[in-house]
Parts: structure tokens; C-alpha cells; sequence
């Protein structure tokens, strides 16, 4: 007997948000007041061969499932309750034939393996052969595309595997694939095709005036930038492999969940289903709108809120998501994105592509990290934490005057994926200076605290050159797992400068997508509105007030800011000594 079987009363709204990250997917479920009821997830597979990085859609669709489940068993919610489901997903592309089956898109044949993961790396040739051609549409993701975008994929695929290339029926991003799997519906979202593939967005811009969402023939494709990249096959049939109708995040797809869907998952058939998002920017969805006290008495009205407001999403990489009324171009920053995230606003993304991913690399491969690693284990607490009171054990013994002066004489460049903003480099390489024949945890403590205070100024670079573009960014928001670091958050608010505001609701990627399905079942009048509704502001995080910490912060940041500087100089040194 279900719950609402047993309960006469009217049965509760409950909202569900998928997330499928790079390493999980995850499932969430959340009441009328956005509070989290219960989540759970389970793991995803992955391939990994030098720059080549690979999933499968349906070992992912499983875990999905399997997430679903247990959250929903979790949470005592029964499917009756059930109003909405959002999916959001990282930016990884997926294949599949004329039958919805997996495409390879693998040296190895593997005919699992049909997602292009949102890292990979394989198509950096392609990248700057695309961006050789300076297409009109470049200048909305920064003045060039990243490897990480879709069109290099695309056309790595089509010069290497070019078996897979014919097969292939529908090329999709993974969140439209998943409301796709779930509805049958193959409407793309205005934020993937936009942030990912070059749709133009802003063609829709007179269609904002009819008050009626619904799925809006594909006008914003540049046939023209695909023809003469080399991918003009992809325009064929009103663009019907790469997305023929777009629609507004939130937008109810089809007829909800298709019956073979909704029994996989555990819910009801028809269920609405949100048009997608990609995951960082769900977390933007999820905490945007987050209100601190001093907001309302300090600022002059809700724009002014939104647009002074950056996001950190900060997980295996950082998204650095700002919005804006009017659209700026900003040279190494994607964007400006129409609608991407939030309708009719303007939006920049920022980001680094590896920051979670580097904190695990650099602990992982340090001589110490064994012994910490089974200390955590035994004392219950994580690696992080464990390092944390490390930190604050030297500062003690050290007499140091404040735990961020520890790295006085070690300096990080985070660049160990390349950079993705503001420079816009793949290949820059990461930097680590002031290394020693220490090898005590100690010494790992230290390279820990240098690569966050890295990452840190990497993202005091991203706000400053945003702010020079013409934003006004005076606040950060950050959510993802990084942001349950205390140490992290703290040396970010010292470093940039700015207070951060955390979510009341740790898992705002979750609740981003859950706010799409409460969209979508008609619960709110539009995405903003169930942003206001379902958002809400846990702790502030506010810069240390002592000037020293300050002063010592602006001397390492011009350090870090040589860094890049010097490499570019040793590279052009090398290269004319090789020419």
C-alpha cells in the first residue's frame, strides 16, 4: 500500500531534480518550500584513454533509475506525489541510431561507449581549425570555441570514426538526451544549444512577448558557420540530428513521462517533464535567488540583486555564472548566452576546468596521501578535513600570523586541464613553484592549501575581468561539493573580496533541476517566479576584515598572474630554439 493510499488528506507537492555529474547520477526530491526531502545516487561508468574521455547512455539511464528509486523510497514519497522532474546533466554528448541505441563514438568500437565526455580533450585541432574561420557566431562564446563545446566533437567524430558518423541518427547534449529517454520528446533546450553548440538564442527574443511557452522551430542555427566548418551534412532536414525545435528551460515536454519511462523509474505515466539544463547551470537555477538579510535592505530591486551576483559551482571543475539585462562580450568568457539560464537575461560563464578533479589529483599523487587517507577512514572525518587541522596545528606551531600565510614561499597555477576563462588556453599546463624533498603530510598540507588559493585567484582573475567587461559583480553564490569546504569558501571570500552566500539547501543542482519539473507541472508561472519561491539563503561567508590578510593576498595574486605570463615566454622560448 502506498503512502497516499494510506493518507486520505490531499496528497503534498514534492519536486524531483536529476543530476547526472561526471562521476553519479543523482536524484532529489523537494517540498513546496524547496526544502529537501530526500536524495540518493548511485555511480555512473567511465573510460578514460589520454584525452579521450567516454560514457554510456545506458549504464547511465540504469543509475538514473536506481537513483530515482531509492531517493524516492528515501524520502517516503510515493509516486502519486510526484508533480514534476527536471534533468540536468554535465555538457557530455551522446549518439544514438534511427533506434534510440548507443553509436560509438570510441577508437575502441565499444559500442557502449557513445558519449563524448564533457572533458574530453580529443578535439583541440578541431577547436582551433573552427575558430581559424572567426564565424559571426564565435563572438557569443567568447571569440572562439572551447574543445569542451560540441561542433569540435562533432567533427572529430565525422574525420575519425567515419562508420559511427553515418549511423548516427540524433547527436544530442546528455540532459536533452535524458528528458528525450524520459518523454519520447526530442525538444533541445535553449541553455545546451546555446552554451554548447552555437545556437543563437537571442533569434527568439520576440517570441517573449507570447505569454505561452511552448517548443519553437530551431531559427537560431547559422547554417552557414556549419557548412563551412565542415559539418554542413548537420543542417540537412531542418536540423534534425542536432535539434529541429528548441524551447525555454522548464518547458513541459510531450505527454510527460512515456509509460515504459515512468515504470523504469518507479513514477506515474505522465508525469511533466521539464525541458533541461546542463548541470552547473541548474546550480545557478538553485541558488540565485538566494536572499541574505542585508539584500533586501541594501539592494534597489531584484535585477539589481541578480545581476550583482555571480555563482560558483564548484565540483570536479568551477562554472562561474553571472547574468546581465544587456548582452557583453567578454574576450575569453563564454557567452553572452541568451536565455541560457535565466529567461531573458543575458548570461556569462566563466570557469576552470579542473578544481575538485586537481584538489584529488594533487592529494592523491603525494607519498602521503596513503597514511592520511586510513587516518580519515578510522577518525570518520574526510581527507579535507583532516588537512584543515593540519593546517591550523603548523599555523599554531608556527606562529604564523594567519593559516594563509603558510604558503608564503609556494605558488600554484591551476592551469592542469589548460585554462578555460579568461585567458582561453587548452594548453596552458599547471604550475607548481616552490617545491622541496619534504614529503610529510605536512607538506602535502601546504600543496593542498596553494592549489585552493589558486583556484581562488584563478576566480579573483574571472570577477575582476567580467567587472572590467561591464558587470557589477559584488556577490558570489557558491554551491557543488567544494562549497561544504569551510576552508575553501573562506580563502575565496579573503581573495576576491566578495561575501559568499551559501544555500540554505546543500544540493542546489538538484533542486535546479526539481524547479524545472515544478515549471513544467504548471506549479508556478515561470522559471523565475519558482526561483524566488523555492530558493533560500543559508550561511554568509564574509572576507577576513584584517588588512594583512588582504595586502598578503594582492602580493600573491600578482604572483600567480606572472605565472601564465612566464609561460607563455618559456613557450615561445622553446619554440623558437625548435624552429
Amino acid at each position: 500500500m502506498t503512502t497516499a493510499e494510506l493518507n486520505p488528506l490531499p496528497s503534498r507537492s514534492v519536486f524531483l531534480g536529476v543530476d547526472v555529474g561526471t562521476g553519479s547520477a543523482r536524484a532529489g526530491l523537494f517540498d513546496e518550500s524547496g526544502k529537501l526531502l530526500g536524495s540518493a545516487s548511485s555511480p555512473i561508468q567511465i573510460w578514460k584513454d589520454g584525452d579521450c574521455v567516454e560514457q554510456s547512455s545506458t549504464d547511465i539511464w540504469h543509475a538514473v533509475c536506481a537513483a530515482v528509486k531509492s531517493a524516492c523510497s528515501l524520502a517516503n514519497v510515493s509516486e502519486v506525489e510526484v508533480k514534476g522532474i527536471g534533468f540536468a546533466a554535465t555538457c557530455s554528448l551522446v549518439a544514438v541510431d534511427a533506434e534510440g541505441s548507443p553509436v560509438t563514438v570510441s577508437w575502441s568500437g565499444d559500442s557502449r561507449r557513445n558519449i563524448i565526455v564533457w572533458m574530453d580533450h580529443r578535439a583541440v585541432k578541431q577547436a582551433e581549425r573552427i575558430n581559424s574561420f572567426n564565424s559571426p557566431v564565435l563572438q557569443y562564446c567568447g571569440g572562439g570555441v572551447s574543445p569542451e563545446m560540441e561542433p569540435p566533437k562533432l567533427l572529430w567524430v565525422k574525420e575519425n570514426l567515419k562508420e559511427s558518423w553515418s549511423m548516427v541518427y540524433k547527436w544530442m547534449d546528455l540532459s536533452d538526451w535524458l528528458s528525450y529517454r524520459a518523454t519520447g520528446d526530442d525538444t533541445r533546450s535553449l541553455c545546451t544549444t546555446v552554451c554548447k553548440w552555437t545556437y543563437l538564442g537571442h533569434a527568439h527574443m520576440h517570441q517573449m512577448s507570447e505569454k505561452a511557452s511552448r517548443d519553437m522551430e530551431a531559427c537560431g542555427w547559422d547554417d552557414e558557420f556549419w557548412e563551412e566548418i565542415g559539418l554542413g551534412d548537420l543542417v540537412d532536414g531542418h536540423h534534425a540530428k542536432i535539434g529541429r525545435s528548441v524551447a525555454f528551460p522548464g518547458h513541459p515536454l510531450g505527454n510527460g513521462l512515456t509509460a515504459t519511462a515512468a515504470k523504469e523509474l518507479g513514477l506515474l505515466a505522465g508525469t511533466p517533464v521539464g525541458t533541461s539544463l546542463i548541470d552547473a547551470h541548474a546550480g545557478g537555477v538553485g541558488v540565485m535567488e538566494s536572499k541574505s538579510d542585508s539584500d533586501s535592505l541594501t539592494k534597489v530591486s531584484d535585477v539589481d540583486t541578480l545581476c550583482s551576483r555571480m555563482v560558483l559551482v564548484c565540483g570536479t571543475s568551477t562554472c562561474h555564472m553571472a547574468v546581465s539585462r544587456e548582452k557583453l562580450f567578454i574576450p575569453g568568457v563564454w557567452g553572452p548566452f541568451w536565455s541560457a539560464m535565466v529567461p531573458e537575461y543575458w548570461l556569462t560563464e566563466g570557469g576552470q576546468s579542473a578544481t575538485g578533479a586537481l584538489l584529488d589529483h594533487i592529494i592523491e599523487n603525494h607519498v602521503a596521501s596513503p597514511r592520511l587517507a586510513n587516518r580519515a577512514a578510522s577518525q570518520k572525518v574526510s581527507v579535507f578535513e583532516l588537512l584543515n587541522n593540519i593546517l591550523k596545528t603548523m599555523a599554531e606551531d608556527t606562529s604564523s600570523p594567519f593559516i594563509s600565510a603558510l604558503t608564503s614561499d609556494m605558488h600554484i597555477l591551476p592551469d592542469f586541464h589548460g585554462n578555460r576563462s579568461p585567458v582561453a588556453d587548452p594548453n596552458s599546463k599547471g604550475v607548481i613553484f616552490g617545491m622541496s624533498l619534504d614529503t610529510s603530510e605536512k607538506q602535502l598540507a601546504l600543496l593542498y592549501l596553494a592549489t585552493i588559493q589558486g583556484i581562488a585567484y584563478g576566480t579573483r582573475h574571472i570577477v575582476e575581468h567580467c567587472n572590467a567587461h561591464g558587470h557589477k559583480i559584488d556577490t558570489l553564490l557558491a554551491c557543488g561539493g567544494l562549497s561544504k569546504n569551510p576552508l575553501f569558501i573562506q580563502e575565496h571570500a579573503d581573495i576576491v573580496g566578495c561575501p559568499i552566500i551559501l544555500p540554505r539547501e546543500s544540493e542546489s543542482v538538484l533542486l535546479g533541476a526539481a524547479i524545472l519539473g515544478a515549471v513544467a507541472g504548471k506549479n508556478y508561472p515561470s522559471l523565475h517566479d519558482a526561483m524566488k519561491a523555492l530558493n533560500a539563503a543559508g550561511q554568509v561567508v564574509h572576507p577576513s576584515s584584517d588588512h594583512k590578510i588582504k595586502k598578503y593576498h594582492d602580493a600573491k595574486y600578482l604572483i600567480f598572474r606572472s605565472l601564465y605570463e612566464q609561460q607563455l615566454s618559456h613557450r615561445s622560448i622553446i619554440n623558437e630554439a625548435l624552429a
